[in-house]
């Protein structure tokens, strides 16, 4: 047995989803103390049996019933008063979802979950405001190099609900022309042959992403860039 403090060990969940119009966070508002009534991101203690990522995904299940979705490690919190109960380290993660394909359901520790417009965030409980910036961070630079905003959109989509879909996560505006040739060069998507109907004055062609292809790039070098 080692005779040292362990500090605990939390797991933080940073859930973004897009509806097609903006880039949206899950919070959960606390039903206990501490931060009882506010606004903070799902998570809990890493229990002694699971793995990180085993635990980030129980707790999204027990505390938002959100399931199967796109996960991966965002970075370890360990500021000293980070938590109030006492030493507490947190291993953050960060989701993306289709806020349409989930049915919201708030565990027995919450008041309720809610999707917040990412520009228009409540005050937020812990260190979970540095939490989410890191997140965003995370999101924004990792779009630019690797296709993970595909996990945000329909399975068919058009290149002009793709290129919204990156000017919501950057948060800037970008060159059409460029976005399209750079994106069909890529080789990552590919045209389905289909068209998107009941759109006013024109039927824009449905892409999809190819997966088996992006991997078989990926052994020969290939590096996504937007």
């Amino acid at each position: 047995m080692l005779n040292f403090p362990r500090p605990s060990v939390t797991i933080d969940c940073v859930v973004f989803g897009y509806d097609g119009q903006s880039l949206s966070l899950l919070l959960l508002n606390r039903k206990e103390e501490p931060f009882k009534d506010m606004w903070t991101l799902p998570g809990g203690f890493l229990f002694m049996e699971e793995t990180p990522e085993e635990s980030a995904r129980r707790v999204l299940k027990t505390k938002t019933g959100l399931a199967g979705m796109y996960l991966e490690q965002l970075f370890t919190f360990g500021g000293i008063n980070r938590d109030p109960r006492g030493r507490v380290l947190s291993i953050a993660y960060y989701a993306l979802v289709d806020p349409k394909k989930f049915e919201l359901i708030a565990g027995t520790a919450a008041n309720g979950v809610q999707w917040f417009d990412i520009n228009k965030l409540p005050k937020t409980g812990f260190d979970h405001k540095e939490v989410i910036r890191a997140a965003i961070a995370r999101l924004k630079g990792k779009v630019t190099y690797q296709p993970v905003g595909f996990e945000l959109l329909e399975k068919k989509f058009t290149l002009t609900e793709l290129q919204f879909l990156y000017e919501c996560i950057l948060q800037r505006n970008i060159d059409k022309r460029n976005f399209r040739k750079r994106m069909l060069e890529s080789k990552v998507i590919r045209a389905t042959g289909e068209k998107r109907m009941g759109l006013k004055n024109h039927a824009p062609e449905l892409y999809e992403f190819d997966e088996g292809e992006y991997k078989r790039l990926l052994k020969e070098g290939f590096q996504f860039r937007i």
